[in-house]
Protein backbone atom coordinates (compact mmCIF):
# COMPACT_ATOMS: atom_id res chain seq x y z
CA UNK A 1 0.00 0.00 0.00
CA UNK A 2 1.30 3.62 -0.81
CA UNK A 3 2.71 5.27 1.74
CA UNK A 4 0.81 8.41 3.48
CA UNK A 5 2.22 11.32 1.38
CA UNK A 6 -0.19 14.71 1.37
CA UNK A 7 -3.24 12.80 3.06
CA UNK A 8 -1.53 14.43 6.64
CA UNK A 9 -1.83 17.96 5.43
CA UNK A 10 -5.19 17.11 4.41
CA UNK A 11 -6.13 15.49 8.12
CA UNK A 12 -4.42 18.38 9.60
CA UNK A 13 -6.82 20.47 7.89
CA UNK A 14 -9.80 18.40 8.24
CA UNK A 15 -8.58 18.19 12.25
CA UNK A 16 -8.09 22.09 12.42
CA UNK A 17 -11.00 22.96 10.50
CA UNK A 18 -13.12 23.41 13.85
CA UNK A 19 -11.34 25.59 15.26
CA UNK A 20 -10.30 28.32 12.76
CA UNK A 21 -12.78 30.36 14.10
CA UNK A 22 -13.04 29.34 17.82
CA UNK A 23 -9.63 28.67 18.67
CA UNK A 24 -8.56 26.71 21.19
CA UNK A 25 -5.41 26.21 23.65
CA UNK A 26 -6.30 23.42 25.30
CA UNK A 27 -3.76 20.31 23.64
CA UNK A 28 -6.52 17.32 24.80
CA UNK A 29 -9.75 18.76 22.49
CA UNK A 30 -11.69 16.13 21.00
CA UNK A 31 -9.34 15.00 18.10
CA UNK A 32 -12.16 13.65 15.31
CA UNK A 33 -15.62 15.15 15.17
CA UNK A 34 -18.44 15.62 12.42
CA UNK A 35 -18.37 19.13 12.79
CA UNK A 36 -14.70 19.02 10.84
CA UNK A 37 -14.40 18.67 7.11
CA UNK A 38 -12.17 20.04 4.55
CA UNK A 39 -11.65 23.85 3.45
CA UNK A 40 -9.82 25.48 1.04
CA UNK A 41 -6.42 24.19 2.09
CA UNK A 42 -7.25 20.30 1.17
CA UNK A 43 -9.29 21.79 -2.27
CA UNK A 44 -5.80 23.46 -3.52
CA UNK A 45 -3.52 20.96 -2.09
CA UNK A 46 -5.04 18.44 -4.00
CA UNK A 47 -4.85 21.18 -6.95
CA UNK A 48 -1.26 21.14 -6.73
CA UNK A 49 -1.16 17.37 -6.64
CA UNK A 50 -3.53 17.58 -9.85
CA UNK A 51 -0.69 19.88 -11.29
CA UNK A 52 1.97 17.96 -10.65
CA UNK A 53 0.83 14.80 -12.07
CA UNK A 54 -0.51 16.29 -15.27
CA UNK A 55 1.40 19.18 -16.66
CA UNK A 56 4.46 18.13 -18.08
CA UNK A 57 6.53 21.03 -17.96
CA UNK A 58 5.08 21.99 -14.83
CA UNK A 59 4.20 24.95 -15.90
CA UNK A 60 2.60 27.99 -13.82
CA UNK A 61 -0.14 28.08 -16.78
CA UNK A 62 -1.28 24.34 -16.25
CA UNK A 63 -1.33 25.16 -12.24
CA UNK A 64 -3.46 28.12 -12.75
CA UNK A 65 -5.66 26.17 -14.85
CA UNK A 66 -5.68 23.39 -12.37
CA UNK A 67 -6.23 25.26 -9.23
CA UNK A 68 -9.30 27.36 -10.96
CA UNK A 69 -11.47 24.28 -12.26
CA UNK A 70 -11.52 22.60 -8.75
CA UNK A 71 -12.10 26.11 -6.97
CA UNK A 72 -14.68 26.65 -9.45
CA UNK A 73 -15.79 22.92 -9.16
CA UNK A 74 -15.61 21.91 -5.42
CA UNK A 75 -17.45 24.40 -2.93
CA UNK A 76 -15.58 24.78 0.35
CA UNK A 77 -17.75 22.74 3.53
CA UNK A 78 -15.57 24.16 5.83
CA UNK A 79 -14.75 27.87 6.01
CA UNK A 80 -14.58 29.72 2.63
CA UNK A 81 -11.60 31.68 0.27
CA UNK A 82 -10.40 34.72 1.16
CA UNK A 83 -11.51 37.47 -0.77
CA UNK A 84 -8.84 38.16 -3.12
CA UNK A 85 -8.83 34.79 -3.59
CA UNK A 86 -11.98 34.04 -4.33
CA UNK A 87 -11.98 36.91 -7.22
CA UNK A 88 -8.67 35.29 -8.42
CA UNK A 89 -10.32 31.99 -9.10
CA UNK A 90 -13.43 33.56 -10.58
CA UNK A 91 -11.45 36.14 -13.11
CA UNK A 92 -9.61 34.62 -16.34
CA UNK A 93 -8.07 37.83 -16.40
CA UNK A 94 -6.53 38.18 -12.91
CA UNK A 95 -2.93 38.01 -12.26
CA UNK A 96 -0.91 36.89 -8.98
CA UNK A 97 -1.71 39.97 -5.92
CA UNK A 98 1.48 40.16 -4.24
CA UNK A 99 -0.43 38.02 -1.01
CA UNK A 100 2.33 37.12 1.76
CA UNK A 101 -0.78 34.95 3.50
CA UNK A 102 -0.48 31.51 4.54
CA UNK A 103 -1.94 30.12 1.03
CA UNK A 104 0.80 29.58 -0.56
CA UNK A 105 1.96 27.33 2.28
CA UNK A 106 -0.68 25.79 3.20
CA UNK A 107 -1.13 23.90 -0.60
CA UNK A 108 2.91 23.47 -1.23
CA UNK A 109 3.06 19.35 0.10
CA UNK A 110 2.50 17.89 -2.72
CA UNK A 111 5.40 19.69 -4.12
CA UNK A 112 7.68 18.26 -1.08
CA UNK A 113 6.79 14.80 -1.64
CA UNK A 114 7.05 14.89 -5.57
CA UNK A 115 10.26 16.80 -5.64
CA UNK A 116 13.47 14.65 -7.05
CA UNK A 117 16.31 17.10 -5.34
CA UNK A 118 16.04 20.32 -3.00
CA UNK A 119 16.52 22.21 -5.61
CA UNK A 120 13.83 21.01 -7.47
CA UNK A 121 11.34 21.27 -4.27
CA UNK A 122 12.47 24.88 -3.85
CA UNK A 123 11.66 25.62 -8.01
CA UNK A 124 8.21 24.44 -7.76
CA UNK A 125 7.51 25.14 -4.63
CA UNK A 126 8.24 29.09 -5.74
CA UNK A 127 5.74 28.35 -8.97
CA UNK A 128 3.08 27.13 -6.89
CA UNK A 129 3.50 30.26 -4.39
CA UNK A 130 3.94 32.89 -7.17
CA UNK A 131 0.88 32.36 -9.22
CA UNK A 132 -1.04 34.02 -6.77
CA UNK A 133 1.56 34.84 -3.31
CA UNK A 134 3.97 36.36 -5.23
CA UNK A 135 4.88 38.40 -2.34
CA UNK A 136 9.06 37.51 -1.15
CA UNK A 137 7.17 36.19 2.25
CA UNK A 138 4.33 34.25 0.38
CA UNK A 139 7.12 32.31 -1.66
CA UNK A 140 9.18 31.99 1.23
CA UNK A 141 6.78 30.65 3.54
CA UNK A 142 5.93 27.99 -0.18
CA UNK A 143 9.15 27.18 0.12
CA UNK A 144 10.31 26.08 3.09
CA UNK A 145 7.53 23.96 3.97
CA UNK A 146 8.13 22.54 0.51
CA UNK A 147 12.11 21.92 2.39
CA UNK A 148 10.92 20.96 5.03
CA UNK A 149 8.59 18.11 3.79
CA UNK A 150 11.67 17.23 1.21
CA UNK A 151 14.08 16.96 4.30
CA UNK A 152 12.10 14.78 6.20
CA UNK A 153 11.16 12.62 3.88
CA UNK A 154 14.94 11.88 2.56
CA UNK A 155 15.59 10.64 6.14
CA UNK A 156 16.91 14.49 7.35
CA UNK A 157 16.88 14.60 11.58
CA UNK A 158 15.08 17.82 13.05
CA UNK A 159 18.14 19.49 13.99
CA UNK A 160 19.27 19.12 10.52
CA UNK A 161 16.06 20.07 9.04
CA UNK A 162 16.15 23.39 11.65
CA UNK A 163 19.56 24.41 10.56
CA UNK A 164 18.45 24.40 6.97
CA UNK A 165 15.22 26.01 7.65
CA UNK A 166 17.34 28.77 9.71
CA UNK A 167 20.06 29.50 7.65
CA UNK A 168 18.00 29.60 4.52
CA UNK A 169 14.81 31.94 5.11
CA UNK A 170 15.63 33.36 8.32
CA UNK A 171 13.20 31.92 10.48
CA UNK A 172 13.80 31.96 14.20
CA UNK A 173 13.04 28.49 14.77
CA UNK A 174 15.17 28.34 18.46
CA UNK A 175 12.22 29.90 19.95
CA UNK A 176 10.34 26.86 22.43
CA UNK A 177 7.19 26.08 21.88
CA UNK A 178 6.03 26.90 25.72
CA UNK A 179 7.54 30.47 24.86
CA UNK A 180 5.29 31.01 21.57
CA UNK A 181 1.62 29.53 23.16
CA UNK A 182 0.74 31.79 25.69
CA UNK A 183 0.64 35.22 23.84
CA UNK A 184 0.09 33.51 20.48
CA UNK A 185 -3.43 33.82 18.26
CA UNK A 186 -4.84 34.18 14.90
CA UNK A 187 -2.80 35.37 12.34
CA UNK A 188 -2.92 35.13 8.34
CA UNK A 189 0.35 35.72 7.26
CA UNK A 190 3.11 33.48 6.06
CA UNK A 191 6.01 35.17 8.66
CA UNK A 192 3.35 34.50 11.77
CA UNK A 193 2.37 31.20 11.15
CA UNK A 194 4.97 29.04 9.11
CA UNK A 195 7.66 29.10 11.82
CA UNK A 196 5.06 28.29 14.50
CA UNK A 197 4.06 25.36 12.33
CA UNK A 198 7.59 24.27 12.23
CA UNK A 199 8.08 24.70 16.22
CA UNK A 200 5.27 22.18 16.55
CA UNK A 201 6.73 19.96 14.33
CA UNK A 202 10.01 20.21 16.04
CA UNK A 203 8.52 19.56 19.32
CA UNK A 204 6.53 16.60 18.73
CA UNK A 205 6.50 12.71 19.42
CA UNK A 206 4.65 11.63 16.42
CA UNK A 207 2.03 12.60 14.06
CA UNK A 208 -1.10 13.13 16.04
CA UNK A 209 1.06 14.96 18.72
CA UNK A 210 2.21 17.36 16.26
CA UNK A 211 -1.36 18.12 14.57
CA UNK A 212 -2.44 18.51 18.44
CA UNK A 213 0.52 21.20 19.35
CA UNK A 214 -0.17 23.35 15.99
CA UNK A 215 -3.94 23.55 16.61
CA UNK A 216 -3.54 24.13 20.79
CA UNK A 217 -1.73 27.32 19.75
CA UNK A 218 -4.71 29.09 18.79
CA UNK A 219 -3.99 30.98 15.33
CA UNK A 220 -5.37 30.06 11.99
CA UNK A 221 -5.71 26.01 12.74
CA UNK A 222 -7.12 24.65 9.48
CA UNK A 223 -3.92 25.98 7.46
CA UNK A 224 -1.35 25.66 10.47
CA UNK A 225 -2.67 22.00 10.17
CA UNK A 226 -2.30 21.58 6.90
CA UNK A 227 1.27 22.83 7.50
CA UNK A 228 2.53 20.82 10.04
CA UNK A 229 0.49 17.89 9.03
CA UNK A 230 2.31 17.56 5.87
CA UNK A 231 5.86 17.61 7.30
CA UNK A 232 5.17 15.24 10.25
CA UNK A 233 3.56 12.93 7.84
CA UNK A 234 7.31 13.19 5.69
CA UNK A 235 9.10 12.85 8.92
CA UNK A 236 6.89 10.06 10.77
CA UNK A 237 5.74 7.82 7.81
CA UNK A 238 3.24 7.10 9.55
CA UNK A 239 -0.46 8.70 10.43
CA UNK A 240 -2.56 6.78 12.37
CA UNK A 241 -4.90 4.64 10.45
CA UNK A 242 -8.25 6.24 12.06
CA UNK A 243 -7.29 9.87 11.24
CA UNK A 244 -6.56 8.88 7.47
CA UNK A 245 -9.88 6.92 7.24
CA UNK A 246 -11.77 9.86 8.87
CA UNK A 247 -10.00 12.31 6.37
CA UNK A 248 -10.82 9.91 3.03
CA UNK A 249 -14.41 10.45 4.15
CA UNK A 250 -14.65 14.00 3.84
CA UNK A 251 -13.16 13.84 -0.03
CA UNK A 252 -15.66 13.89 -3.18
CA UNK A 253 -15.34 11.84 -5.56
CA UNK A 254 -13.27 13.60 -7.93
CA UNK A 255 -10.79 15.15 -4.94
CA UNK A 256 -10.69 11.38 -3.81
CA UNK A 257 -9.35 10.20 -7.01
CA UNK A 258 -6.86 12.98 -7.23
CA UNK A 259 -5.65 11.90 -3.79
CA UNK A 260 -5.06 8.10 -4.45
CA UNK A 261 -3.34 8.91 -7.94
CA UNK A 262 -0.79 11.03 -6.25
CA UNK A 263 -0.59 8.52 -3.34
CA UNK A 264 0.80 5.90 -6.06
CA UNK A 265 2.78 7.88 -8.09
CA UNK A 266 4.80 9.41 -5.28
CA UNK A 267 3.90 7.35 -2.03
Amino acid sequence: MPQVTILGAIAGDVIGSAYEFRPTKDYHFPLLTAEMDITDDSIMTLAVADWLLTSPGRTAADLVQCMRRLGRTFPCPKGSYGGRFSQWLQRDDMGPYRSWGNGSAMRVSPVGFAARSLDEALALAKTSAAVTHNHPEGIKGAQATAAAIYLAREGQDKQAIRDYLTRTFGYDLNRSYAAIKPAYGFDESCQGTVPESLIAFFESRDYEDAIRLTVALGGDADTMGAITGGVAAAYYKDVPEEITRFARKRLPVGLADILRRFEETYG
